[in-house]
């Protein structure tokens, strides 16, 4: 967890967005990358607009909750999303990840993978012939891979998104 998270988090969802990753990169002038989606799992343009603004503005009335200069770049999560979160695991269940661990485990850091789900608070996939079950306290960085089947479903959400 990133030690602005506490911080921020209650602005974007004060904005009607949730956190779906918060990075902090660069040297001499950083760039804090947030990438955020409605509760429904969308995120336009306009939305990125708005969640800029909002930050925008508690940026400019809490000028020291984030030390030194900066960029804002917000961004939508898009299809080949990052998992951050354990829900995001179970969410994402029946789709493709690739998962990086932060320490290896039976000499293995890296797996890839159809998502089962979860067991308790670890991570459940199937790797082809073995089906693995793996710490989410371990996991490093995990992203869903795009396939197919993604892009289908993310067509259909977005046509319901649309009929709303």
């Amino acid at each position: 967890m990133h030690h602005l998270e506490p911080v921020l988090a209650p602005v974007i969802e004060a904005a009607g967005f949730r956190l779906v990753r918060l990075r902090m990169m660069g040297g001499k002038v950083k760039t804090l990358q947030i990438m955020a989606e409605r509760p429904d799992g969308s995120m336009n343009v306009e939305d990125c607009a708005e969640l800029s603004r909002a930050l925008s503005d508690f940026f400019d009335a809490e000028p020291d909750a984030v030390p030194g200069e900066f960029n804002l770049e917000i961004s939508s999560p898009g299809i080949d999303r990052p998992l951050t979160r354990l829900t995001d695991f179970a969410r994402w269940a029946g789709h493709e990840a690739k998962i990086d661990l932060s320490a290896a485990i039976d000499g293995r850091k890296r797996f890839r993978g159809i998502l089962k789900g979860l067991e308790g608070s670890d991570v459940v996939i199937d790797a082809g012939k073995d089906t693995l079950t793996l710490p989410f306290a371990a996991i490093a960085e995990a992203k869903l891979v795009l396939t197919d089947k993604l892009i289908e479903e993310d067509l259909k959400a977005r046509g319901a998104h649309k009929e709303h």
